[in-house]
């Protein structure tokens, strides 16, 4: 896997919300140009210089629409905060203001007017506010020029990787005069969602065989509940804070920005020995479908935690890369 730059592109992308390249890796994959990246957080600045030899541009907001490259496809994944049912579902009102960070999105759509686009959220966001804020956004996208649909994938279903991760993508291309005039030739019309495919990787497949004792459970005051619940190894159990859930599909759970933090959503696992540990962020970068050449730089393990967490999974948005390229 090649994360150097392409030196013959088929076409050119801006990568926004970039996290640490999850999105990007999918369409770079595809002989994909990054000619922009965007990223807030300055740990994932970090690692995304790390893979791409590039150190994305920092607060959006700051830089006028104009004033980014031409592109062929725009790529999203707008912070999620604001719409997940773990936050509160605030919306395009967030007091941080991070849903109306689409708007940034909507603006450069229109002055850059790119080919296509691929935007990545929570399941959430299409029932928020009754479904008032994916009608807006939707309306949007279209008043822009943009025939659009939506659906949301399984990574387990779709990514061929064994976590429970449902998101919703949008999918756009500049056509949207033929939408308007009911069309059928629109290139949303084109495109063809993946087919599930049967997962055959394992959480065992992912593990690592020797693991730092920083990441066992005896020291904590939980560990005799874990040890009396924790009974099989074929699957992922989350400390709840007061109890202990397992994942029955035996599959991992979602992984979340919060889980390195000692919240509610760490991921355990009951290895081989029979010792109870939680992931390690290495594991947590397969369980995301990054290659194993994929570095993660020396930082605070909570960090990447939760660079992992908000990350997408690479091998659906390699497929949905592929089919969109095909159609554009």
């Amino acid at each position: 896997m090649e994360l150097k730059p392409v030196p013959k592109p088929k076409f050119t992308f801006i990568d926004l919300f970039a996290g640490i390249g999850g999105i990007r890796m999918g369409f770079q994959k595809q002989a994909g140009s990054c000619v922009f990246s965007s990223e807030f957080e300055k740990a994932a600045q970090i690692t995304y210089r790390e893979n791409y030899l590039e150190y994305p541009f920092g607060d959006i907001t700051k830089i006028d629409s104009s004033d980014i490259p031409d592109h062929d496809i725009l790529l999203g994944g707008f912070p999620c905060q604001a719409f997940s049912v773990a936050g509160y579902r605030e919306g395009f009102s967030d007091k941080k203001g991070r849903g109306n960070l689409f708007f940034k999105i909507h603006d450069i759509i229109v002055k850059k007017k790119p080919k296509a686009f691929l935007l990545e959220n929570v399941k959430n966001l299409q029932g928020h506010d009754g479904g008032n804020t994916f009608k807006v956004i939707v309306e949007y996208l279209h008043e822009a020029g943009y025939s659009v649909i939506s659906n949301v994938l399984n990574s387990m279903d779709y990514g061929n990787v064994p976590q429970n991760r449902e998101r919703i993508y949008i999918i756009g291309f500049r056509d949207e005069a033929d939408w308007q005039t009911k069309n059928t030739k629109t290139s949303t019309s084109e495109f063809s969602w993946p087919e599930p495919i049967k997962l055959d990787v394992s959480i065992r497949d992912l593990l690592d065989g020797n693991v730092n004792d920083t990441f066992y459970y005896e020291r904590f005051a939980c560990y005799e509940q874990l040890k009396e619940q924790m009974k099989r190894k074929d699957t992922v159990y989350q400390w709840r804070r007061v109890y202990v859930r397992e994942n029955k599909n035996n599959v991992c759970p979602t992984l979340t920005a919060n889980m390195g933090t000692g919240g509610h959503n760490v991921p355990l696992i009951l290895d081989d020995n029979n010792r109870i540990r939680k992931l390690t962020p290495k594991e947590c970068s397969r369980i995301q479908g990054f290659p194993e050449e994929f570095k993660l730089p020396e930082m605070a393990n909570s960090h990447l935690y939760k660079q992992f967490g908000n990350s997408v999974t690479v091998p659906v948005i390699e497929r949905l890369a592929k089919e969109i390229i095909r159609v554009m």
